[in-house]
């Protein structure tokens, strides 16, 4: 296994990030948003040609490789009506072009935020999928899609039906994001998914994984974050499964514990998530050596 990290959950700057990964003594990264000296923080992907020049080289000259983009292509925040599906696709035509300078080949990709109500995926959710993969896979790149918030996370039903529309697509599993969704394949009310469950679905497609582990608490409902394996994401079993397959991929490790992407109100110093990350690494070291 290859061990990772999601770059923002190691700090805000890239400094904090590139500090974070030589401390672990890892070689590659998983950049998702970075904040580059002399430009604001955004996604790898979007940052101005300038930053991405200076971060692209920073990065080569501390000895890292990206190994992923952590892409906001068709993610949590966009629905099929908002933005409109050409700004979807320009963010394609952007972040293929800086895979390739950077000799990546795996991007995360989702597939839109579903309705409250939405029980199935409709065909616009697999053309536009089939075209963002087609477009990626044309160039050589291999795009993942992540079980989150969005259509292919519905259920574990729905990420297969969805593989299975979309010829070429492989999956980036986290371990924790099951607790706190719900499984949209059983009756409303719908229960929270099973880690274990979706895992054994989709792991013959898998090519990516991600490792956060969580409960869920009633009381603020919402998950609370843990260490690597104290958790209910089943991250112990997941890998322990993984590593008797074969599975020789990526792990990236997502805390969470000090900052989280989406949630808007949780911010932090770059200190604090910094330390958290390495931690975290070093707890997932002895974890995998343990399996």
């Amino acid at each position: 296994m290859q061990l990772m990290g999601i770059s923002d959950e190691a700090g805000n700057t890239l400094d904090a990030q590139i500090k974070a990964v030589q401390q672990l003594g890892w070689k590659q990264i998983e950049m998702r948003g970075v904040e580059v000296p002399g430009f604001s923080k955004s996604n790898f992907h979007e940052i101005p040609e300038a930053a991405f020049d200076i971060a692209l080289s920073r990065l080569q000259e501390a000895g890292i490789q990206v190994y992923c983009f952590g892409s906001t292509i068709m993610n949590w925040a966009k629905t099929l009506a908002q933005p409109p599906f050409e700004t979807t696709l320009a963010e394609v035509n952007r972040c293929i072009p800086r895979m390739q300078r950077a000799r990546t080949k795996f991007v995360r990709i989702m597939s839109f935020k579903p309705a409250d109500d939405e029980a199935d995926i409709p065909n616009e959710v697999f053309r536009r999928v089939r075209e963002v993969t087609q477009r990626f896979l044309d160039a050589g790149l291999q795009p993942v899609h992540e079980n989150c918030m969005n259509y292919g996370g519905m259920s574990a039903k729905h990420a297969l039906q969805l593989l299975n529309e979309v010829p070429g697509l492989k999956w980036v599993f986290d371990t924790a994001n099951p607790i706190f969704n719900t499984d949209r394949a059983r009756p409303a009310p719908w229960p929270k998914q099973d880690p274990w469950e979706f895992w054994t679905a989709v792991r013959d497609a898998t090519a990516h994984i991600h490792i956060k582990d969580a409960t869920w608490n009633p009381a603020k409902n919402d998950a609370d974050y843990h260490w690597p394996g104290e958790g209910a994401g089943r991250v112990r079993d997941i890998l322990s499964d993984a590593k008797k397959r074969g599975y020789k991929a990526g792990v990236s490790i997502e805390p969470h514990m000090v900052v989280v992407f989406h949630d808007a109100g949780s911010k932090s110093d770059d200190a604090p998530i910094q330390q958290n990350f390495i931690e975290y690494g070093r707890r997932l070291e002895k974890l995998v050596a343990s399996l």
